[in-house]
């Protein structure tokens, strides 16, 4: 008999991606464990037909010497991509940005922009 893993993370964080249960702390954890990456990103939630849609906008490294190549941002984007799909079961659009693209807000960061239509 197989067993249910235990829950993760806040539930009312929860999306559901694809049938894919996805906190963003799972995301987060990813991201965070990047050494070419910033800890500001933003998850784009969108609908393209009857399937929802998840893309992972997250800024480079300050550090890092001059702007990122478009090969280098590609090659470090697909290996973020692969590694969500490892751990967390879903398929996922990742762009790495320039330092300071990613909005910031005062207080509680959002991390979460839904561009679902409510209809």
């Amino acid at each position: 008999m197989r067993r249910i893993e235990k829950i993760t993370g806040r539930s009312d964080d929860m999306l559901i991606i694809r049938g894919v249960n996805v906190f963003p702390s799972q995301i987060e954890e990813i991201l965070l464990k990047q050494q070419r990456l910033a800890p500001h990103y933003v998850l784009e939630v969108s609908r393209d037909g009857h399937l929802d849609d998840l893309d992972v906008v997250v800024e480079r490294r300050p550090e890092m010497p001059g702007p990122l190549s478009v090969a280098a941002s590609s090659a470090l984007a697909q290996d973020v991509e692969r590694l969500i799909k490892g751990y967390v079961g879903v398929t996922t659009k990742v762009r790495v940005v320039e330092p300071g693209t990613v909005q910031r807000s005062q207080g509680k960061a959002v991390r979460v922009i839904d561009k679902r239509s409510k209809t």
